[in-house]
This record gives structure tokens, C-alpha cells and sequence, in this order.
């Protein structure tokens, strides 16, 4: 029998290339996990799944007695009982099908980041001085799963959805994932040598401006609060609603007030990033100039006819799927700024 020695690659030098493309492969995934999570949020899918079975939860039911203990088990979460009382097992299976592709998409990325990197780590193939960074977005996706679980625990007594500020460090963690590993393939394809000839003193200012404004929007959805106003420029007729921030908690938890930094916020960083994105042109940025500035301006153009829509799911997915992208132009932008190549 073959030692599993001698099923191992030899030893070589290293092959960042290689690594790069993984990670961005991963990064990809990581994008269609947020779109997926995009369509389980607006489904009202997220949670028809009331266990957290990390190895049997891999497959659906698969006989008719297997279904009906999972419809069981929903009947008794305050979903069920506050919101959907009597709801059929026809209805059951449609919510219950993104819920199991978002977990099981989840269980594929960790598949997909664990196996390759222990390919490389045994085979020498990872450059010096990235192991501890591989290791550090390997314990972000482990942290990710936890933060899932308890996400949907919130949404299982005393109330019909998850709480907003679980679901925003949900989807915030899943973009830093998705940040981080676009950031390690540029600096392994392209080069980590800080350089200053570049405009760089945007990155962490937008970068701030930018994941407040994601934040709200994960509370925008977490609270339903796009459907608190379906007009714009206006809300109710005013620029500036009556009533508004009546209790400094109103800023998470009023619909109409998280409505309301949202779209207001939007302009700030529309105006901020095209500002960016004409810096970053003339500098010599190029396509990476005209990918923020272009996304900025869809995305706009999306949450406003999310808004004026009533929150229609292929808009409302259309629109986080956009803020992903916006993510990772940014990063990627912001890389050409201060890195320079090996």
C-alpha cells in the first residue's frame, strides 16, 4: 500500500499564483453565499431550519416521514405561530429550500477553503509569511458558521426574524471574508510592497463611510424598514420626517428612522466614492476607477427602485448582490493604491 507519503506533491518552491486564484475562487463563493443570504432574508427562508446539524443537516429530507418532522419542528418556532399559521408543507419546502442551500453553501465554502490549504501548506507551495493570514480567513469562516447559528437562534422564540444587529455582523463578517481574501491573491499576485506615489488617504476614510452604510442597510432589511416609505426623494411628503430619533435607540430600531440614515447615508457615499473614482482616473487607475464609479451609481439607482417598488426580491437581492461588488471593487482599488508590484 502507498505510504501518504508518496501521495503527497514533492516539495517545490512556492506558488503564490496558484494560491491567488484559490482565494479569489473562495472569494467568489463567498460573493454568491451573500446573494443567497439575500434571497433567504426577503423569503422570510432563514428560519425554516430550527437545528444546527453541522454533518446530518448536509442532506434535505428525503422521504415524505422526514419531511414532516422537519415541518414539525417549524411549527413550534414563533415564526411559525406569530406569522405563518397554517401554512402548508408545499409552502414549508419553498422557504425551507434557500435555508438549506444557504447552509449548504456555507459547508461547501469551509470544504473549499479548508482541503486546498492543507494541499499547500504540506506541499511547501505557500510563500513566506502568509500562513498566519490564510489561518487568520480560515478562522473568520469557522467564526461565520457560529455567527449563522446564533444569528437564527434569535429568531426562534418571541419573534418573527432574526435580530438586526446579529444579521449585520453576519453579513458584515462575510464581507471582511470576502475582502480579505481578494486582498491576499492581490498582494500574492500583484505584489504587498507599500508604495506612496499613489492617492491612498481615501482607503480607510470611504472604507469607514462604506461599512457604516452596509451596516444600515443589514438593519434596513433585518427591521423590514424599506417598506416603512416607498417614495423619493421624500418620505411622507418631507425631506425630513416628523418624529424622527424621538430616542437615541430609534437609530437601530425604528423603521422609519433606519430608513431614513439609509437613504441618507446613500448620498454621502455616492458623492464620496465618485469623487474617489475621478482621483483614482486621473492618477492612472483606470477600469479599477471606472468599476467604483460605475457600481456606486447602479447601486443608487437600485435602492431607490427598491424603495419606490415595495421591496421586490429580485431588486432587493439585485441590491445587496450590488453592495458585494462595490465591496470588492473597492478593495481592489484600494490595493492598486498602496501596493506596488514585486
Amino acid at each position: 500500500m502507498a505510504s501518504v507519503a508518496s501521495l503527497l506533491p514533492a516539495r517545490t518552491a512556492a506558488q503564490p499564483r496558484a494560491i491567488a486564484a484559490w482565494l479569489l475562487g473562495v472569494a467568489a463563493l463567498v460573493f454568491a453565499m451573500v446573494v443567497v443570504g439575500g434571497i433567504t432574508r426577503l423569503t422570510e427562508s432563514g428560519l425554516s431550519i430550527t437545528r444546527w446539524d453541522v454533518v446530518s443537516g448536509t442532506l434535505p429530507p428525503l422521504s415524505e416521514a422526514e419531511w414532516q418532522a422537519q415541518f414539525a419542528l417549524y411549527q413550534q418556532s414563533s415564526q411559525y405561530q406569530m406569522m405563518n399559521q397554517g401554512m402548508s408543507l408545499a409552502a414549508f419546502k419553498g422557504i425551507f429550500f434557500w435555508e438549506f442551500v444557504h447552509r449548504l453553501l456555507g459547508r461547501l465554502i469551509g470544504l473549499a477553503f479548508a482541503l486546498p490549504l492543507a494541499w499547500f501548506w504540506i506541499a511547501g507551495r505557500i510563500p513566506q509569511g502568509y500562513k498566519l493570514r490564510l489561518l487568520a480567513l480560515f478562522a473568520l469562516g469557522g467564526l461565520q458558521g457560529a455567527i449563522g447559528w446564533w444569528m437564527v437562534a434569535s429568531g426562534l422564540v418571541d419573534r418573527t426574524e432574526v435580530a438586526p444587529e446579529r444579521l449585520a455582523i453576519h453579513l458584515s463578517n462575510a464581507l471582511i471574508i470576502m475582502a480579505g481574501c481578494i486582498w491576499t491573491a492581490l498582494d500574492l499576485r500583484d505584489g504587498d510592497t507599500p508604495r506612496h506615489d499613489r492617492p491612498n488617504m481615501w482607503v480607510w476614510p470611504l472604507a469607514a463611510l462604506l461599512a457604516v452604510q452596509i451596516v444600515w442597510g443589514a438593519f434596513t432589511a433585518g427591521l423590514r424598514a424599506g417598506h416603512a416609505s416607498d417614495t423619493w426623494p421624500l418620505m411622507f411628503g418631507q425631506l425630513v420626517p416628523d418624529g424622527l430619533f424621538a430616542r437615541a435607540a430609534d437609530l437601530v430600531s425604528d423603521p422609519i428612522s433606519v430608513q431614513f440614515v439609509h437613504r441618507s447615508l446613500a448620498y454621502a457615499v455616492a458623492a464620496a466614492i465618485l469623487l474617489t473614482a475621478w482621483r483614482l482616473w486621473r492618477a492612472g487607475a483606470g477600469v479599477r476607477a471606472l468599476a467604483l464609479g460605475g457600481l456606486v451609481l447602479v447601486q443608487f439607482a437600485l435602492g431607490v427602485a427598491v424603495i419606490v417598488g415595495h421591496v421586490p426580491i429580485p431588486l432587493g437581492v439585485a441590491h445587496q448582490g450590488v453592495a458585494a461588488m462595490l465591496v470588492a471593487a473597492m478593495t481592489w482599488a484600494a490595493h492598486w493604491s498602496q501596493r506596488s508590484s514585486a
